[in-house]
């Protein structure tokens, strides 16, 4: 069969879910042909050839964004199938057939019979080496900005799924705390074809790297000493950053450079709604601890809830200034906005009932709204604030954040955040794409036009 794979975001990164069904796929006899739709138009040739499709959908902003692609695939191709592949694939509107979870199997398979349906698949498979054969070039793709200087990052995963049942993330709907190894021949062959591509840095994608730590360990390790001038980074619950601080200083050894790390609020009672497994004063030891080894964290925050008030803002914003962490959050990381996708956990909180409205097609989520207007009104005023200034780097757009949030203070009557120190010049490492995977998609992403 002739497929057509598309992906439409991931995260800025040259798409790995592409280059692991493409090598799947090819390896069963079938032709494959790829387009990345965040970087490059899809050929009238390629649309033409395909006998089937499928598209990438490994978190909400594709997912939305897919769903587009899907209808404008019908209006163009009514006849081809189409099937939806990847951790939101069960949410993804307008496909044929859905394959969550380990997809590469199950994908090969709805090629060779076409039936429609749903299939989450958490088996165990043999994981093929990513094919990034035809796929846009690595140089169109995140960057890593470090000391001044920018250089081409690429993209893995030693893991997928998670072992922690978070109540807001999509992950858990899915694996339901289970972890699936990648071997780690496959995951140093393909840091070996990004190289070759001009990679000089590596993100570490999975939902948590240390979820397995000793086989994530052994992936570092061989992969720094097969490319020991590689800098890496990765995404580390805070508890597991408290638990594992052994490895703390080997992975610094090993050139990773900074952590991703879910604080998502200050508030210890949200956090113990959300299942989150630490305090906020531990992601203050967690923050100390990575930077005594040499690695810098950078939080997403999850700022926005039917929970949050205004002073839960203003707290956050404190917390921020006390660690040192204004060079460190993203902007987008102050204006997240809880999403309540099917299947949530979170849905099951008797105490969201109140705050919940129908489930929206169009957002692919059920919306709420917050009991005090003024919250809703704030994040609003800070979302337009950050997609106005994109691009701006986060200690260039923390006063702007902050006074925005000092004016909502000051409308309730709460204390104002604290200020900034001056500028000391620090900026510390960071990805040049600063959108997260909990993140709800800008205008610009949904009506950007791809498949336009």
């Amino acid at each position: 069969m002739r497929v057509l794979l598309l992906s439409t975001y991931e995260l800025g990164h040259q798409p790995l879910h592409l280059a692991s069904a493409g090598a799947a796929l090819t390896a069963a006899g079938h032709e494959v042909r790829a387009t990345d739709l965040s970087v490059e138009d899809l050929a009238p040739d390629d649309l033409a050839w395909a006998q089937v499709a499928a598209v990438a959908v490994p978190m909400h902003t594709a997912t939305r964004l897919a769903a587009g692609v899907a209808s404008r695939l019908r209006q163009k191709r009514p006849d081809l199938p189409l099937c939806a592949f990847g951790l939101y694939a069960a949410a993804a509107p307008g496909f044929d057939a859905a394959v969550a979870g380990e997809y590469e199997d199950p994908l090969v398979e709805w090629v060779g019979s076409l039936r429609p349906g749903v299939r989450v698949e958490l088996g165990r498979h043999r994981q093929p080496q990513p094919d990034r054969r035809g796929l846009a070039a690595l140089d169109r793709y995140a960057r890593l900005v470090h000391a001044g200087v920018e250089t081409p990052a690429g993209y893995v995963e030693a893991s997928r799924g998670c072992s922690h049942r978070c109540r807001h993330c999509p992950v858990p709907v899915v694996y339901d705390g289970r972890i699936r190894t990648v071997p780690v021949s496959t995951v140093v062959a393909d840091v070996d074809a990004q190289v070759e591509q001009g990679a000089a840095h590596i993100t570490f994608g999975d939902p948590d790297f240390l979820n397995g730590p000793h086989h994530s360990m052994r992936v570092l390790d061989a992969v720094h000493s097969r490319h020991p001038a590689l800098t890496f980074d990765v995404t580390v619950k805070v508890e597991h950053v408290l638990r594992h601080r052994g490895l703390i200083g080997p992975m610094a050894a090993a050139g990773v450079l900074f952590a991703v790390s879910a604080f998502e609020s200050v508030d210890d009672d949200l956090l113990g709604r959300l299942d989150k497994g630490h305090t906020a004063a531990d992601a203050a030891g967690a923050t100390a601890l990575l930077r005594t080894q040499g690695i810098e964290v950078r939080p997403s925050w999850l700022p926005f809830t039917p929970w949050t008030t205004v002073a839960d803002i203003v707290a956050l914003l404190d917390f921020v200034v006390a660690q040192d962490l204004v060079a460190n959050v993203d902007p987008v990381q102050y204006t997240i906005r809880l999403l309540l996708p099917p299947g949530s956990l979170l849905l099951a909180d008797p105490d969201l009932g109140p705050h919940l409205g129908p489930f929206d097609p169009e957002s692919l989520g059920y919306p709420w709204r917050s009991p005090h207007p003024e919250v809703d009104e704030l994040q609003a005023r800070l979302a337009g604030l950050v997609e106005r200034h994109a691009g701006a780097n986060p200690t260039e757009m923390f006063p702007g954040v902050r006074e925005t949030v000092a004016t909502a203070a000051r409308s309730v009557g709460v204390a104002e955040p604290v200020p900034a120190p001056p500028d000391s010049g620090r900026r510390p490492p960071r990805l040049s794409e600063p959108w997260f995977c909990c993140a709800e998609p800008t205008g610009r992403q949904i009506h950007g036009g791809v498949l336009s």
